[in-house]
This record gives structure tokens, sequence and C-alpha cells, in this order.
């Protein structure tokens, strides 16, 4: 089974509240949700949130780098993998710094994610350095007035195209509904937020039968 779904929040209650399910294969995370849910963006603290993650059942925990330049990405990039060899994910802008410093993070065996996705040619990039990720960002595609699901089709195909290993990481998903859109044109990596998440589960018809299930085998009364 390709799908790969990812927890998209930097909230440790809201790790507690879905990794158990099993839905999810890992988290994404970036300075802003880290500031959102009131978390430092410092080493030190990362690390702990790290080790709380890999409690939780986390596989695959992508942390954004910063720095600005080449040498500062790496430099951090270095660091957080290190955190949890192997488990971590570095993410990198799909900029021609992040790409100078992905080319030497790749080459040490450390995971690529490039972020702020937004046009087709940049998939490119991802595949030529070989990339484990690379996220566009559909919510916000559609913000700039085009159409964010024909566009990442187009990113699909170009990486299927080409045979590449790449996996396109869906982000800024605004309604439930984008998801099945999406996987049925073929994508299958997501990244959705613990309230995208909640709204899978938010289905009327399906809560009134499964009381009525209960009512029917008399485990609780109408």
């Amino acid at each position: 089974m390709r799908l790969r779904l990812f927890l998209d929040s930097a909230d440790p209650q809201a790790w507690s509240q879905w990794l158990p399910s099993g839905l999810f294969h890992g988290i994404t995370t970036n300075p802003t949700l880290l500031k959102q849910a009131g978390q430092s963006c410092h080493l030190d603290h990362l690390r702990q949130l790290s080790q709380r993650a890999m409690e939780l059942g986390c596989r695959e925990l992508h942390l954004q780098a910063w720095g600005g330049d080449a040498a500062s990405y790496l430099a951090c990039g270095r660091q957080l993998a290190a955190l949890a060899p192997g488990q971590i994910a570095v993410k990198l802008p799909v900029t021609r710094e992040g790409a100078a410093a992905a080319r030497s993070l790749i080459a040490e065996d450390v995971p690529v994610t490039f972020t702020a996705c937004y046009e087709v040619p940049q998939v490119l990039i991802a595949a030529a350095l070989g990339a484990a990720y690379i996220a566009p960002y559909l919510g916000r595609i559609g913000d700039q007035g085009r159409d964010g699901h024909t566009e990442l089709v187009s990113m699909q195909r170009s990486l299927s195209g080409l045979g590449s290993s790449v996996r396109l990481l869906v982000a800024s998903l605004r309604q439930p509904a984008e998801l099945g859109r999406l996987a049925a044109a073929g994508l299958d990596t997501f990244t959705i937020s613990p309230a995208i998440a909640a709204g899978v589960f938010a289905n009327e018809a399906t809560a009134a039968d499964a009381l009525s299930f209960e009512v029917d085998a008399g485990g609780v009364t109408s």
C-alpha cells in the first residue's frame, strides 16, 4: 500500500491524540507551526519534541532547517538529522540555497523534503537531486487564482514520467474532500492538519448508523 499520511502539527497534544490511531506514517512541522503551538524553534527543544514523537510511534519526523543561505541550511540540517538518525527528514525551501544544501545532505544519506513548491518545473529539481519528498501547497496555489488540483496532477505526472522515486507530499489542504479527489488522480502522500483529520471522520450518517447498531445490540438506549 503506497498511501502515506502525515500529521501537520507541532502540538504534542495533537500527536498524542492522533498517532496512536495508526493512520499516520509521521509528522510534518515548520517554524510557523511551532510558533502557533507555543513551541520553541531551538535544537534542544526540538530534541525533546523528537523524542516525544518517536515515543508515540512516529516513523518519520519532518523538521524545517533555517538559516537563509546554503551553508547555514546545511549546518542546521545536519544538526536536525542527528536528533533521531534515520527518522528525521530535513525540510528545505526549493530555492537555489536550499538545493545546494540538499545536495550535500542527500549525499550523506539524509532524507530531504523540499517545501514551498508552487510550480511544475520545481519538482524536476527534487527529481534531479534525488530528494525524498517535495511538498506543493495546494491551498496556497489556489489562493493565487490557479487550479491547484490540475497543477498537482501535472506535478505527479512529471515525476511518474521520469520514473522518479520522489514523493509528492501534498500540503496546505483545506477540505477533507480534497484528499479523495487527489487520491483518485493517483496522488498518495498527504500531510493534513488535526482539523482535517477530524473532518475525515465527521460523517453524520456513519455516526447515526454506529449508534443504531449499539441500540440494536442493547449496548445503549435510544
